[in-house]
């Protein structure tokens, strides 16, 4: 069972504290490395390659998670989750915020509005571009956060609560504390 369970309505009630997110210029919050299954890496900054994604992450040998398996899926070599969905799914609880799952958490609008896919942002120095792949909260999620946050996340689709997939364009460095803006 999660450490904080939030309810839906404990959820509803920060929905608009989310969706104020920073439209223009974010912040990078959090970059973790995922460097094996089950396994979080709280980084002070790291090297974004194309793909590759997060040096240090093992987006490529995890490869697709479909049955069967099979390579990467190419749309996904970088999830970012919004900094204040998150807050509001872990309890206020920041120490639990890598369990999400994304190698990058930043205070900015994810929206499908703000950031479409196609959309570019330079985030510290590389450049990500949004894919068209959803980022949805799967089983791991509700394990960790509990099934109203996971109902929750995937509830707004236009707010893309549960965040974004995206794809290196430009190599460079990412640090916490970083800005992140449309390129």
């Amino acid at each position: 069972m999660p450490a904080t369970t939030m309810t839906t309505d404990q959820l509803d009630a920060l929905v608009d504290h989310v969706a104020a997110a920073p439209s223009e210029i974010g912040t990078v919050e959090l970059v973790v490395a995922r460097p094996a299954i089950g396994e979080r890496l709280v980084l002070d900054g790291g090297e974004l390659r194309p793909g590759v994604g997060l040096v240090g992450d093992n987006y490529l040998e995890r490869g697709s998670s479909k049955p069967g398996g099979g390579p990467a899926d190419p749309l996904a070599e970088l999830n970012l989750m919004s900094a204040r969905a998150l807050q509001a799914v872990s309890g206020g609880d920041r120490e639990r915020w890598p369990l999400a799952g994304d190698q990058l958490i930043v205070d900015f609008d994810l929206s499908l509005a703000n950031a479409p896919a196609g959309t570019r942002l330079r985030i510290g120095t590389a450049t990500i571009e949004v894919t068209e792949k959803p980022h949805t909260g799967c089983a791991k999620f509700s394990e960790r956060y509990g099934i109203d946050a996971a109902r929750w996340i995937n509830s707004r689709k236009d707010l893309r609560l549960r965040g974004i997939c995206a794809i290196v364009v430009e190599p460079g460095t990412v640090s916490a504390g970083d800005q992140i803006a449309r390129a």
